[in-house]
C-alpha cells in the first residue's frame, strides 16, 4: 500500500506535484538541494507564483501532509522534478538528474516505485538510470525497482488543474513497471493514463513541445517573407486559419520556457543528421529577438538619445516565469546600444527574482520615444490609449505579441506582422531630415 511520496525537485513542476499528492492524501516529503526553498515550503509559503497553488500548499503544510527536506528519506514513492537545462552547445545538462537518483540510492527497498518525470533526450533511462540503478544491485528486469518515466504535460498558469485532468504518459522499464506507477498516478489524475515504454514516453515528451516549435518557426518565418513582400503576416494568419485543417501558431519575439525553447535540442542531440527541420526551427525562433532588436533600432534611428519602454519580461503571459525568456534577450542586445535608455516594466515578475532592474509602468513610459510590448500579459491587452499619451514624449508602440488593440488617432501602433510601414516612415523621417540638413546649408552658403 502506497502511502509515503518522495518529490525530489521543488520547481515550477515539483512542487505543484507535491501539492497535489498531499491533497490527495499521501504523506508528502519535498526535496530540494536550496534551503531557501525549504525554509519557505515549511513556514507554508511558496516560492513560485502559480494560481492556486498558495491555498494548496499552506493547507498541505498546515495538516501535515507536506514537509521539506534537503534530503530524501524512506518512501514508496520517489519522483524525480528537477531541471534539466542545456549546456552551452545545446546538449543536455542532466547532472541534476542523475545527482537526484544518487541521492534516493541509500533510501530504496525492494518495491518501491521510482519515477522520472524531469525532461530528458531519448534513452536517458535506458542509458543513464537503468546502470546506476544495477551497480546499486537492483535486478530491475524483476522488478525488484518499478522504474517508470512520466513527463509532465502543462502550462505554467494552469499548472494544478492540468495535472489533474491532462492525459499523462507513464513509459515503463518493464511493462509492470508502467502498470505499477500508473496506478500511482490514476489516484490523483482524473484524465486518461496511458501506459507504453520509457523511450516512447520519452520522445513524446519531446516531440509534443517540437510539435509546437517548428509551428510558431513557421510564423515566425512568415513574418519576415511577410515584410520583405510588404504582406500583412497577421491578416493571413486569420484568413488561412478559417481552414478546417490549419492552424498556424502565432509570430513573437522568440520561444521562452524550459520546455519548447529547449526540448527540440533533446532530439538533435541524439539524431544531428536526421532532424533537420527540427533544427532549423529552433535557428528560425532564435533568430527572432534579433529581428525584433534591429526593428526597435530602426524606430529610433532619427531619434537622439532615444528613451525606450520595454513591456514584459516573462517568456509568456501573465507568468513570472523568465527561463529562456526572448524578451530578455532583446533587452540584453539593446542595451548594448550606445546613447538608448531603457525603462523596464513587468507586472508579474519580482524585483528579488531578477538582475535587470524593473520600474513602475508610469515610469518606463514616462518620456519614452518608443514603447516594445515584449509579453502578452493581460493587462497589457486593457490598456488605455491616454496611458501612452499622457506619458510618453512619441507615443509610438511596437507590439511584437500582436495583443495591443488601441484605436486613436494620437498613437501609433506596429505590429510584428506588419513592418514594412515602420521601416517606410523611418526611412522618410531621415530623408526629410537630410533634406532640410540640405536646405539649411543652401541657406547658410547664402548668407
Amino acid at each position: 500500500m502506497i502511502e509515503k511520496v518522495c518529490v525530489i525537485g521543488l520547481g515550477y513542476i515539483g512542487l505543484p506535484t507535491a501539492a497535489i499528492f498531499a491533497k490527495a492524501g499521501y504523506h508528502v516529503l519535498g526535496v530540494d538541494i536550496n534551503n531557501k526553498i525549504v525554509s519557505t515550503l515549511t513556514k507554508g509559503n511558496i516560492h513560485i507564483e502559480e494560481t492556486g497553488l498558495r491555498k494548496v500548499v499552506t493547507e498541505a503544510v498546515q495538516s501535515g501532509k507536506l514537509k521539506a527536506d534537503i534530503k530524501p528519506a524512506p518512501s514508496d514513492v520517489y519522483i524525480i522534478a528537477v531541471p534539466t537545462p542545456v549546456h552551452d552547445d545545446n546538449t543536455a545538462n542532466i547532472d541534476a538528474v542523475i545527482q537526484a537518483v544518487q541521492s534516493i540510492l541509500p533510501y530504496l527497498r525492494k518495491g518501491n516505485i521510482v519515477i522520472v518525470e524531469s525532461t530528458v533526450p531519448p534513452g536517458t533511462i535506458q542509458d543513464v538510470v537503468v546502470p546506476m540503478l544495477k551497480k546499486a544491485g537492483w535486478v530491475l528486469e524483476n522488478n525488484d525497482i518499478y522504474l517508470s518515466y512520466c513527463p509532465e504535460r502543462v502550462i505554467p498558469g494552469n499548472i494544478l488543474h492540468e495535472l489533474i485532468h491532462n492525459t499523462r504518459i507513464v513509459g515503463g522499464y518493464t511493462r509492470e513497471a508502467a502498470s505499477e506507477s500508473a496506478k500511482v498516478y490514476r489516484k490523483v489524475v482524473k484524465g486518461e493514463v496511458l501506459e507504453t515504454e520509457a523511450a516512447a514516453a520519452e520522445m513524446a515528451k519531446l516531440m509534443e513541445n517540437t510539435y509546437r516549435d517548428v509551428n510558431i518557426a513557421l510564423a515566425n518565418e512568415l513574418v519576415k517573407i511577410s515584410k520583405k513582400l510588404n504582406i500583412n503576416a497577421h491578416e493571413v494568419i486569420r484568413l488561412a486559419n478559417k481552414h478546417p485543417r490549419v492552424n498556424i501558431h502565432q509570430p513573437g519575439p522568440g520561444v521562452g520556457g524550459h520546455c519548447i525553447a529547449v526540448d527540440p535540442y533533446f532530439i538533435v542531440e541524439k539524431a544531428e543528421n536526421e532532424a533537420k527541420l527540427i533544427k532549423l526551427a529552433r535557428d528560425i525562433n532564435q533568430s527572432m529577438p534579433s529581428f525584433v532588436a534591429s526593428h526597435v533600432k530602426l524606430l529610433i534611428s532619427h531619434i537622439e538619445n532615444p528613451k525606450v519602454a520595454l513591456l514584459g519580461l516573462a517568456y509568456k503571459g501573465n507568468s513570472d516565469d523568465i527561463r529562456e525568456s526572448p524578451a530578455i534577450q532583446v533587452y540584453r542586445l539593446l542595451k548594448n546600444l550606445n546613447g538608448i535608455r531603457i525603462n523596464i516594466y513587468d507586472p508579474y515578475i519580482k524585483q528579488e527574482n531578477i538582475n535587470i532592474d524593473l520600474v513602475s509602468l508610469d515610469k518606463a513610459l514616462s518620456e519614452a520615444h518608443l514603447a516594445v510590448v515584449l509579453t502578452d500579459h493581460k493587462e497589457f491587452k486593457q490598456f488605455d490609449a491616454q496611458l501612452f499619451i499622457k506619458n510618453m514624449k512619441t507615443p509610438v508602440i511596437f507590439d511584437t505579441r500582436d495583443c495591443i488593440s488601441l484605436k486613436n488617432n494620437g498613437i501609433k501602433v506596429y505590429k510584428i506582422g506588419h513592418l514594412k510601414e515602420a521601416e517606410e516612415m523611418t526611412e522618410n523621417v531621415i530623408k526629410s531630415r537630410k533634406m532640410k540638413y540640405k536646405v539649411n546649408i543652401k541657406k547658410v552658403k547664402k548668407n
